[in-house]
């Protein structure tokens, strides 16, 4: 009776050993779907929060840059407005 209760005890610990390694693997590949798609996805999110902060920096950059320019033409205008125009003469 000895020889078939240690066959049985070793085939259970046998197929307990061979279930948790299945159950390990399952598990670690579940691991390893979830960590990349938590990385993609944390990628993408700062990729469109760095998009979003160079759009509003462009948008802000193009803005006082207009404003400049801006002030520059209508200084140039004031110029113009107030300088009286010279006549020529011409010499024959």
């Amino acid at each position: 009776m000895g020889y078939v209760l240690r066959v049985r005890l070793a085939s259970f610990f046998t197929g307990a050993a061979l279930a948790s390694a299945a159950g390990l693997y399952y598990l670690q590949k579940d691991y390893k779907i979830a960590h990349h798609a938590i990385s993609q996805q944390q990628s993408h999110f700062s990729l469109l929060a760095w998009k979003s902060l160079v759009g509003r920096a462009d948008a802000y950059l193009m803005n006082s840059l207009y404003e400049s320019l801006d002030g520059r033409v209508s200084a140039l205008e004031k110029l113009k407005e107030v300088e009286p125009p010279k006549h020529v003469d011409v010499a024959e």
